[in-house]
């Protein structure tokens, strides 16, 4: 019987993983596309924002969170971290769990402080998160995303939710593609040297999701920061918000390196083209997820032009 050859790669020649590529790389690629469209299809943003964060939210404050105005600075800070724990599982965060492959792939074949690439994660994170935070604190609710006006059918908050989840769509498939081989990574030579910048781009494709999010909780937490005009308390909101995001991807990676006793690692070692295959797949199908939801599915809610929705 014919040995199925993987392909070698020099290390560090993909964004995450030094070990072989996949020999059947496009139909990985294929498959994560095709299940990235059907999770777009499938999703329900009032079960999700509503059942999941909105109850999670009320449970963890103590009070019902859309209805009760934020009284303070320290209000704040508080809700914007429960308000980014609660929308974890939204449409415009289900995105950040694609970094857990790459995570746990990092881990494989070596010992490693699982803290430190959460770490990176992190920096990339709170640079934008923080930064953004900032504007809004200067900018007020002059901002683009508290202009709900509609003059070709898209809102200016509905323009840059599509543009700055596009980006991160984009660049979610793009990471996707070089963890397989399909594409040559451009930044070769610089990922080779600095080897944590693919989580540092990561987290920083992470904080950016506030640029884009409407989530409601998340709103009554900008709309606070914006008319507060406080730089600090915007900077600190923000930041706060985005941490709350990945604590549970945190968790589901910690999970996954320390509570299985290695055993993930040593799946992925077995067989290195394993890394490049789950760390490829997990970007691809969070890259399609988020280009198709917040662009092509929300121009056929629109209807611009057709998309299948399941409605429920």
């Amino acid at each position: 019987m014919a040995v199925r050859q993987q392909v070698p790669v020099h290390p560090q020649a993909s964004f995450f993983g030094a070990g072989p590529y996949p020999a059947r790389r496009a139909l990985v690629a294929l498959a994560a596309v095709v299940a990235g469209f059907v999770l777009t299809a499938i999703w329900s943003a009032p079960f999700v924002d509503s059942v999941i964060g909105d109850s999670v939210a009320n449970g963890l404050l103590g009070y019902d969170a859309k209805a009760t105005p934020i009284s303070g600075v320290l209000a704040g800070t508080l809700f914007a971290f429960v308000s980014g724990l609660a929308g974890s599982f939204t449409a415009c965060n289900i995105a950040a769990f694609g970094a857990v492959a790459p995570l746990v792939g990092d881990q494989a074949g070596e010992k490693r402080s699982a803290l430190k690439p959460l770490g990176w994660i992190a920096a990339g994170m709170l640079t934008v998160s923080v930064a953004y935070g900032v504007i809004v604190a200067l900018v007020g609710t002059r901002m683009p995303q508290f202009d709900t006006s509609k003059t070709t059918g898209l809102s200016p908050r509905s323009v840059q939710s599509m543009i700055a989840f596009g980006v991160v769509g984009l660049v979610f498939l793009l990471m996707g593609l070089v963890a397989l081989g399909i594409l040559r990574n451009p930044f070769e030579g610089f990922t080779r040297r600095h080897p944590a910048a693919p989580l540092v781009l990561m987290g920083a494709l992470i904080g950016g999701f506030l640029i884009g999010r409407p989530y409601p909780l998340f709103r009554i937490m900008f709309r606070s920061a914006a008319e507060e005009h406080n730089v600090l308390y915007g900077a600190a909101a923000f930041a706060l918000q985005s941490v709350g995001n990945i604590v549970v991807m945190a968790v589901l990676f910690l999970i996954l390196t320390r509570a299985t006793g290695g055993r993930v690692q040593r799946w992925l070692a077995a067989k290195p083209a394993r890394i490049a295959t789950v760390t490829g797949a997990a970007l691809l199908v969070g890259g399609t997820f988020t280009l198709l939801y917040w662009d092509v599915r929300v121009l056929g809610r629109l209807g611009i032009i057709w998309f299948p929705m399941i409605n429920w």
